[in-house]
């Protein structure tokens, strides 16, 4: 009993006396760190509770282990990379996120906090303190290219990663869960954050869709359906379980955390001839310089977002408040359906359906095709069963009449292709490029004898 006792106190002081080392801590009270230029670390006011009694020494080897700091070779922390190019994510140019409508529409200003327009200057120890501190399995490094993504979110992305905290509140729990089982570490829970800003339905340059920005041919290989009606690849749930999966075969295939990071994003393939250029070295930074250039940026980014996600409160970043239900629940849907019917029988807001289910492009789900998921707010899911046909039957025809069911049919059932809305401005050429095809095939897909092509028409591709 005194020996409990004692480890138990051993176990209190070690947590009190590390206050100087500024271990990350969830429960932060929403007050914005003061505008300073001093060297020392704000002050962190914590909510959590401290483990007491039996709790406290089942918990001490976890705190131990997190207080130790891990050792990181001094040849990586003196990269210095001022090549490096700036993810897409973090160009300002992804979907203009913060005008998008998706922005608008699931996030709000969280009023009882007050954020800075000026970012602190921390010294290079601090950083280094507080990286060393968090508790991930991926070595935190500290370095040029590392400060260089810190201060881009510090201060150019302040307003992204306010609205990034916001949406977090919603995705994470469902991101840890599909985490968890898959043996991937925790703080990959962030790299969402570097592919797409955890924009669902944000579309990259080259075609990259959703918050994991599956290319079309992986998110295939993965199981995510992808047609006119329907894209697994924006939906949360199934995207998240697609990408978790993805790193852990990654990291079998190498056995590096870090390197499978760098695979997600440049492939198996580059990653293994910058090991075999390297001369056989297995830790990225030290096959850093052999590596695609956005592949260099890509680690320093995740860990730089992994820093501003847990530390933004330190720069005066506040979050914003998801006006999504955190509460919700789906039912399998098997005919078809138009969210105006839900909304309207349901006294469901579209905005709410739209941003809860991202995966259908046109409002539409195709049950009668393909059974489909409807993901509503817990509290309307009685009402959803309980009206039943009435949901269905209403303005049926408007909807679905003969004619038009045989063009979702049709739809629902081009899995080999997609289509791509002309937009204003662009060619074939560039559109080419977006979807890693080639002029030439646009041209025999769509029947087209010259690269003349109209703003609001469509093109029929077979994405790569």
């Amino acid at each position: 009993m005194k020996r409990t006792v004692y480890i138990t106190l051993a176990v209190l002081l070690l947590l009190c006396g590390c206050s100087e080392k500024i271990l990350p801590i969830r429960g932060v009270q929403k007050v914005a760190a003061p505008q300073s230029t001093s060297m020392e670390t704000p002050l962190l006011v914590a909510t959590d509770t401290v483990p007491t009694g039996k709790e406290a020494v089942d918990r001490a080897p976890e705190v131990m282990s997190v207080m130790q700091h891990t050792s990181i070779p001094e040849e990586w922390t003196a990269i210095r990379d001022d090549s490096m190019v700036v993810i897409e994510s973090m160009s300002g140019e992804l979907d203009s996120l913060l005008n998008s409508w998706y922005a608008n529409t699931c996030l709000m200003v969280d009023t009882t906090c007050t954020s800075s327009t000026a970012n602190p200057m921390f010294s290079d120890t601090v950083y280094t303190d507080r990286l060393a501190n968090l508790p991930c399995i991926v070595p935190m490094v500290y370095n040029q290219p590392v400060k260089a993504n810190i201060d881009r979110y510090a201060t150019k992305l302040r307003h992204q990663v306010s609205y990034m905290l916001g949406m977090m509140e919603y995705y994470e729990p469902l991101i840890e869960q599909a985490l968890d089982v898959h043996g991937v570490p925790n703080e990959l829970k962030y790299l969402p954050v570097v592919e797409s800003a955890l924009n669902p339905v944000a579309v990259s340059r080259v075609g990259a869709t959703g918050l994991w920005q599956f290319m079309y041919s992986t998110g295939k290989l993965y199981g995510l359906k992808q047609n006119s009606l329907v894209d697994d690849r924006r939906d949360p749930v199934k995207a998240t379980w697609a990408a978790a999966k993805h790193l852990k075969d990654l990291y079998d295939s190498f056995g590096d955390w870090s390197l499978a990071i760098a695979a997600y994003n440049c492939g198996s393939g580059n990653v293994r001839k910058a090991i075999y250029r390297s001369g056989g070295k297995t830790d990225f930074w030290d096959i850093y310089w052999y590596l695609p250039r956005e592949t260099r940026g890509y680690l320093p980014a995740f860990i730089a977002a992994t820093y501003i996600m847990t530390y933004h409160a330190e720069h005066g970043i506040c979050p914003m408040e998801s006006k999504l239900p955190l509460a919700t629940d789906t039912i399998m849907i098997n005919r078809l359906l138009h969210f105006d019917q839900i909304a309207a029988v349901c006294d469901i807001d579209m905005e709410t359906l739209r941003g809860l289910n991202p995966q259908y492009k046109e409002n539409v789900i195709p049950g009668k095709f393909q059974p489909n998921s409807l993901r509503l707010p817990e509290d309307k899911i009685r009402d959803f069963i309980l009206l039943g046909d009435s949901i269905y039957n209403y303005e049926r025809e408007r909807y679905f009449s003969e004619e038009k069911v045989k063009v979702l049919k049709n739809q629902a059932t081009n899995s080999g292709f997609i289509y791509h809305k002309i937009r204003s401005g662009e060619t074939l050429s560039t559109i080419a490029r977006r979807y890693r095809v080639t002029v030439n095939e646009l041209k025999r897909w769509n029947g087209l004898n010259t690269s003349r092509i109209v703003a609001g028409k469509r093109l029929k591709i077979y994405p790569r």
